[in-house]
Formats: C-alpha cells, structure tokens, sequence
C-alpha cells in the first residue's frame, strides 16, 4: 500500500514537472514580504520583557503604581455645586525617578473655554427644531470646569502647577525614588451639570414637579493618572469619548448632603448605624440572609414622603473601600433602596439598587434581580466578585464605576412599559455592572484601547444575557428563559462588516478617532470572542483561557498583547491569523462555494485519461489497472454515466486496498464510496475562517465538516476538497448555522440558489 503510494504521487510530481517544462516562461515578478495572514505577530507585537512575558503573563518586574485618597465632598443642593478637599498619597513602585506627577481633570472638557465642542466637523441643514437651534447657536454654554483653589503639600506649602485641558501637572519638591511616597492636598469646586439636557458620564437629572434631583457622581475629583512600563505617563487628553486609564488606590471619602437624602456609592459605609434609621436596619440585616428576593430598605411610600421635604439639615455618609481605581456615589431624597444577598463560590455579596418612583414597578421588579444573575454569571466566566456589593442606580445612562453603576430604562407616567424597555433595562445593567470586572479589576487603559473594557465586557454580557433565565427565579416564572441578545451572535455583526469601508476602522484603533464607535468598540470584539468560543476554539478551551487571563490580570493593568498572548498560550490554538484579521484589518468573511465538479470511475479513458496512462507505463503500472475519473462536461462522461461500473468490483481496488489489508483493518472500512466530486471554494472577502460546509445528500441526511481555518495557508483565494462518498450529494452549503459572519450568503450553496429580486417580487405580488 505504502509503495503504490509513493508511486502515485512521484508520477504527479514527474507529471506537473513536465508540464511546467514546457509551458512557456511566465515573466519574472519582483519579491515582496511576508504577506501571508497566517505569518505570526512578530511584527505587530513589542518583545516580551522582565514586565510582560511572551505567555502574556506578568512579568518579575512587572510594578505598578498607588495612588490613595482622603477626601471631603459636599453637595450644594441649592446651587447643584460640588466642593471638594482630598489628600492624595502617591507611591512610586516603578524602577524609574519622577520629577512630576500628572493628574486627571476631567471635568475640564465642561469648561467654559473647553476645545471638546470645536474638534466634531458640523454644518448647517435646510430646517431644524426651534429646540435644536437654541443649543446649536444660541445658548450659553454651561460651565462646568473645575476650579482649583490650591494644590499643596502635605505642610501646606504651595506646588506649582500646570494646566493643560483635563491635564494637570504637578511639580514634585524632589525627585521621587522607587519605593518613595509624597502626599499633597487638592481643594476644588464646580457647577454640576445637568446631565439629562447637556450630556455627560455623570451629574443630576432635575425633576420640576417638586424641584429634586437625582445625583449620580462620577469624574468628580482630580484622579492621578497611570503610569507604567508601556508608556510612562498616560496623559491623553479626554475628549468625551475615550474613558479613562486609572491607578488602584484606597480610598476613604465623607460626603456630606443634605439630612433627607439617601446615598450609596464606592466602598463600606462605615457610619451605617449613624446614618440609618432604627427600621432600615433591621431591614438591611435581614437583605443580608434574603437570597431569593430582595428587601426594602427604604420603601417606595417613604420616598414619596421624603422628596416632599426639603431639610435645611445636613448628614455626612462615609465611605471607604481598598484596591479600587475610582470612586463614584449616587444621593437624592427621591430614592426608593431594596438589597437582597447573593451567594457566589467563595463568599456572599449584596446586590443593591436605588431608583425613584419613576422607575416603578420595572425597577422594583428586575433590578436587584438582574444584579444577582450578573454576579453569578461573570464570577463564573473570570473569578468570583471581589468586593462586596454591586449597585444599580436609576439613572437615564449608562456608566459604570466600582462597586456602582448608572442605568436607563423607565416606564411611561402610568408605570406601563414594553419589552423593548423592559429587555433593554436588563441588558444596560448587566453591562454596567459587568464593567466591575473589565476594566475596573482587570483594569486596561481604556484612554487608548476601548475595545479591552468595551469590547470584552459586552462578550460576558452576551453569556450572562444568555444565563439569565437559568439564573432568575422571576424569569423563569415568566417563562422568559431566552434573552433576545443585541450584540454576540455572528449574524448580528454582518450588517457593520460589509458596510462602506470608508467608514470602518479597525479595533485596533482608538476609540477617539473610530467610526461607528458601538460596532467597532463594542460589537465587533464580543462577537469575534464569541466566534472563537463557539465556532473556532469551543468552549472549554476558550473559557479556560479566558478565565485565566482574567485571573492573571485582576487588578492589574493589562494591555492588548497581554490578552491575545494568554488566550494561545493557555488553549495551544495559534490564534495570530484571527487576532490579525478581525482586530487589525477591515477585512471581512466572506467565502463561496465556486465550482462543484462530479466525477465517475470509469475503466475506459477518455483522451486526457489514455495520455496520463501512458506515462504510467513510464513506471511498470499496467493501464489496464488505472482507476480513471471523468468529470461532468468532459469527454466520455455521458458515455460512462450511461453504463456505469461498480467501483468495488474494479480490480485495482481489491489489488491495491482491500487485498493489502487484514481481515480486521477491512472491517473498520466505510463503505466504498461510489461518488466523487471536487468542491472548489473561494474567499471574496479578505477574513480568513474556518471552512464550514454542510453536505445534503439524496436519502435526505445531512453531514457537517469544519475544515480548520489553516486550509487558506497556502492560497488564500481559493482551495479544493476532493470529496468521496458512498451517497450522492445534492446540495452544499457554506457557513449553515451564520457561525462566521459571512456578509454574503447568495454565494454560500450549490446548487445556486436564485432569489427573486425585491423588484421582481413587487411585480409578482401585483400579478398576483
């Protein structure tokens, strides 16, 4: 068997080798590089050092900084104006010697004198709304700026400063050294903004029918910047858009607002027994043994009471929380408060909420719940929940911060809602506070890489989406045990991916300068991932991997190539070819089924059979004991479809296969295939994927063949797959399932199917 083998392909070789030989000579082309997209992202990616190894691991000299904060916050509910007094502790991990700090004054984008309005082009349309042009050309813009009264040292001695935009510049007294700390105090104010009318990731929504509002505070302090071995200093200017890059840190933060208010946020409250009522904390006490519901803690009949009050008294809640990287916290009279506790592998946490009366009955019903769920989901995709509550806060946005998070969704006056609302509440929270994990544990720099906060998260959130009625009591009481996911599924991206190229931009891109920056920042990473998961990787492979990158870089600052290196480096899948096309090209899938051709076995040669025979007497093969195939179209086919001879009766077959084997390799035999065909497929788009192919045969089955992605290696415009089967196939089809996201399926079954054009079917319908 191993001898005619070899004889076989040595006359293919000798036969091609002449052909070659007398075809004239094309003309010499020019070299060129290493074009090929399986080539490894050697030249993509920085070499692995004593910081960030080639597995994608932290390296023995991996540092990063800390950043701690004491701070007192005020709220002027009159003037909706935020004071602010904070001592920051920076300590310097890094090998290197500062002579600055950089810290982080957001709010500056509201400035009054801010560039953020002038860097989008604009224009002036035929008509407008009488609303529209006010705040396009006639309105003043608000200004919401910070306002540094001082920045000094810890004895009070003036720092000189510098502002440029949202970045701040401090001069250090001396050098700081690795390993030395420096403490300096910041003093600031500035007019909250509305964030319902002016936009914005955080601020106040006015309610007029009893002149409240709702504060949900974040960006609200000057922050340090990052700084680490891939950059230094992360002092990019924000925009609005690009969110932020951040150090842990601990922080411990009393905000004082007026007495009638209720307030969570980052961190343990630890003046509860101050702040609470007798009643509210018997009720906390028991939310903290309530697993199945969740318990008022301040209910909707006190809310309504309160917000009709307007206390001229004060109250200070304090809060304090370790290893964090930001702070924010929600306060308003109008919140109603429900918690319930949730069990997780290693601990219990609480899931909490805090909404008005707006919100009702959708919040009451699907918050809390939705917090638990979401807990459950991603401690189980990454590791368990670290901190120890998670809170959803009524709010028209969506923003996330540790331990808190803002979300939309709200019934009409009459509490009357749609699914639409109810489905888009769920999802915004899930989102959010999923966001705890990436990017506020697995912290990357979201300045820079959107997509690695975004992008992942959205992919959690597409499972947890997915876990919901597994998880939720509720839900599975109101049989709603599917979620109807936005973003995740392939066939959801193929809209974005065969759009207008010249309005696509890669991922790997920052966020500041993409298009269609929820396709390219959120839904085009989470449904790669979920492509590589379910289609290319599958999923004990890829969630292992997933898991320990999340693992490795928990509450450390990870960067792209830390991600793509630890996901191969813990699955063995060489993933370059996918990270380089779906993450740093446009390209797009598209792949067809070109050319199907059918042959028969035959022991009388056509023309092109008798010429190759020839050649085989070359070697002492016997032409009588050639097995030929005639394709469809070609010479002697009808002819020999018309008369068509067993294959298994062909002497060549039992010469040279079955009279070569045992009697026990002849029983592990398939049966001998009678039909033989050359499938050719082709690659119109430039994204490289796995082959997908579903054979249809006559009895009605169906069989479906994943060729693995490296079939395109050698020629990434087309390849063939010779296909021997003992059932004639009818039908073919690429991509079945729309596991690839493939932007054209007319090119994807043989035979081809003809779809009526819309005009066509117009016209039709009118005969009709």
């Amino acid at each position: 068997m191993k001898i005619f083998k070899f004889v076989l392909y040595s006359i293919f070789f000798i036969t091609s080798t002449v052909i070659a030989q007398n075809e004239i000579k094309p003309e010499r082309k020019p070299g060129h590089t290493n074009q090929n997209k399986f080539k490894q992202l050697y030249d993509e990616f920085a070499t692995p050092n004593m910081f960030r190894t080639g597995s994608g691991a932290p390296g023995p000299g991996y540092y990063q900084q800390q950043a701690d904060y004491k701070m007192d916050i005020e709220i002027d509910d009159v003037n909706a104006r935020l004071y602010g007094d904070e001592i920051i502790t920076y300590t310097n991990n890094s090998p290197d010697v500062l002579t600055y700090l950089w810290v982080q004054l957001d709010q500056n984008m509201r400035a009054r004198d801010s560039k953020t309005p002038l860097i989008n082009s604009s224009g002036i349309g035929p008509a407008t709304t009488a609303s529209r042009a006010v705040n396009s050309y006639l309105k003043e813009r608000f200004d919401g700026g910070f306002n540094i009264e001082h920045v000094k040292d810890i004895n009070n001695k003036d720092l000189p400063h510098i502002i440029n935009r949202t970045m701040m510049r401090v001069e250090l007294p001396e050098p700081m050294k690795t390993g030395d700390q420096f403490s300096f105090k910041i003093k600031w104010w500035y007019n909250i903004n509305d964030h319902v009318k002016d936009g914005g990731r955080s601020g106040y929504e006015y309610f007029e029918e009893n002149d409240n509002r709702i504060y949900v505070m974040a960006q609200f302090y000057p922050r340090m910047a990052v700084y680490n071995d891939v950059e230094g200093w992360q002092n990019s200017q924000f925009w609005g858009r690009d969110e932020f890059a951040l150090p842990f840190g601990n922080f411990d933060v009393n905000i004082t607002v007026p007495s009638d208010h209720i307030l969570d946020g980052t961190g343990y409250l630890t003046n509860r027994k101050e702040v609470f009522t007798k009643d509210m904390m018997q009720r906390y006490n028991k939310a903290k043994k309530s697993f199945d519901k969740p318990v008022m803690i301040v209910t909707e009949e006190e809310a309504r009471k309160t917000e009709k009050t307007k206390s001229k008294d004060k109250k200070t809640w304090k809060l304090s929380a370790q290893m964090v990287r930001d702070f924010g916290f929600a306060t308003s009279r109008k919140f109603i408060w429900d918690m319930m506790a949730v069990k997780l592998d290693t601990k219990e946490v609480m899931a909490v909420s805090l909404y008005s009366k707006e919100g009702n009955p959708l919040w009451e019903q699907w918050s809390t719940r939705t917090v638990a769920s979401t807990l459950k989901s991603y401690s189980r995709m990454t590791f368990d929940y670290p901190y120890h509550k998670a809170i959803s806060v009524h709010a028209p946005m969506g923003m996330e911060y540790p331990m808190i998070c803002y979300n939309f969704g709200r019934p009409d006056e009459n509490g009357n809602y749609s699914d639409r609302t109810k489905f888009g509440m769920i999802g915004v929270i899930i989102h959010e506070v999923g966001h705890n994990w990436f990017p506020m544990i697995v912290n990357s720099d979201e300045r820079q890489w959107t997509w690695m906060d975004e992008g992942l998260n959205t992919f959690v959130q597409y499972v947890a989406e997915q876990d919901f009625g597994e998880w939720n009591p509720t839900a599975l009481s109101e049989g709603m045990t599917k979620y109807p996911s936005r973003r995740g599924p392939a066939k959801n991206i193929v809209r974005y991916m065969g759009g207008d190229q010249d309005f696509i931009a890669p991922i790997m891109t920052k966020g500041l300068n993409t298009y269609q920056f929820g396709s390219n920042a959120y839904s085009k990473p989470a449904t790669g991932l979920n492509i590589l998961r379910e289609t290319i990787m599958g999923r004990d492979l890829f969630d292992y991997a997933f898991k320990e990158y999340a693992n490795r870089w928990k509450f450390k600052h990870p960067t792209p190539e830390d991600f793509f290196r630890t996901m191969e480096d813990a699955s063995a899948v060489d993933l370059d070819w996918f990270w380089r096309g779906w993450f740093y090209t446009t390209d797009y899938t598209d792949i067809a089924v070109k050319d199907v051709k059918k042959y028969i076995v035959t022991t009388k040669p056509n023309e092109n059979g008798k010429r190759l025979a020839e050649r085989y007497k070359r070697f002492g093969i016997n032409p009588e004991d050639v097995i030929y195939f005639v394709a469809e179209g070609e010479e002697g086919y009808e002819e020999a479809l018309s008369n068509p001879e067993s294959l298994e009766n062909l002497p060549t077959v039992k010469e040279y296969i079955m009279d070569n084997l045992t009697q026990e390799q002849q029983k592990e035999l398939k049966e001998t295939p009678k039909y033989f065909y050359q499938v050719t497929f082709d690659k119109p788009g430039g994204l490289v994927m796995p082959l997908i192919v579903q054979y249809k045969y006559a009895d009605g089955t169906t069989e479906k063949v994943t060729y693995p992605a490296q079939i395109w290696r050698l020629n990434d415009q087309e390849v063939s797959r010779a296909i021997a089967s003992d059932k004639e196939i009818v039908e073919i089809t690429v991509d079945p399932d729309l596991e690839t996201a493939d932007v054209d399926t007319s090119n994807n079954s043989w035979p081809r199917e003809v779809k009526e054009s819309q005009f066509d079917q117009f016209k039709n319908s009118i005969k009709d």
